[in-house]
């Protein structure tokens, strides 16, 4: 099966190649095609993935998966959450995003520092899918102090998984994937993928 990943994110591609790797599905990103990103204008990350995964089916004809997530933080009141990517002013600066994070969070407490990502994962089989296959993940943790870790992408280098002590990026990608949020959206997507075939 081959799928258009709705986004320019080089590493959610990355990621999601490597989640879908042996399921069967071949995942050409949108730019490799020639399209570009759509207008995010929703106010919810599931209207946002569908806008943009209908955007991507109606350019290419095939059938398109999109992701929208993004880290909420409970003292900012679920900051940056859909404006995650570009919470600094300009969208995919993750530096500048995690320097504005840790910027705003510089007088909490460790311990009032809980955080989760959340992932909801949209598949049409065309444009005007009107069953269209709709899974979310989410990731608890706390977002740490400061930036620790070379691996991942976005706000890894700070989100904390408190149960192992380590961040995202200090993870190996296996075990980063199994607990993300992204990964447990994938695996509830691959269930309703099953159950609709």
């Amino acid at each position: 099966m081959k799928l258009v990943l709705a986004s320019s994110n080089q590493g959610k591609l990355e990621e999601l190649r490597h989640l879908l790797g042996g399921a069967g599905v071949e995942l050409v990103a949108q730019s490799e095609l020639g399209v570009g990103d759509a207008e995010e204008t929703a106010v919810t990350f599931v209207e946002n993935a569908l806008l943009k995964a209908r955007h991507a089916a109606a350019l290419t004809g095939l059938p398109a998966l999109a992701d929208d997530s993004g880290l909420c933080v409970d003292a900012l009141h679920g900051a940056p959450g859909l404006y995650s990517a570009r919470y600094s002013g300009v969208h995919g600066d993750a530096q500048a995003n995690i320097d504005k994070l840790l910027h705003e969070l510089r007088d909490v407490a460790d311990a009032d520092r809980s955080a989760h990502f959340y992932c909801v994962l949209v598949l049409v089989r065309h444009p005007d899918d009107p069953q269209p296959l709709i899974a979310e993940g989410e990731w608890r943790g706390r977002i740490a102090s400061g930036r620790r870790g070379d691996g991942g992408h976005g706000y890894d280098p700070v989100f904390l998984d408190v149960e192992r002590g380590q961040t995202a990026a200090e993870m190996p990608a296996e075990l980063k994937n199994r607990l993300s949020h992204r990964g447990k959206a994938l695996v509830e997507l691959r269930q309703r993928l099953l159950a609709a075939l």
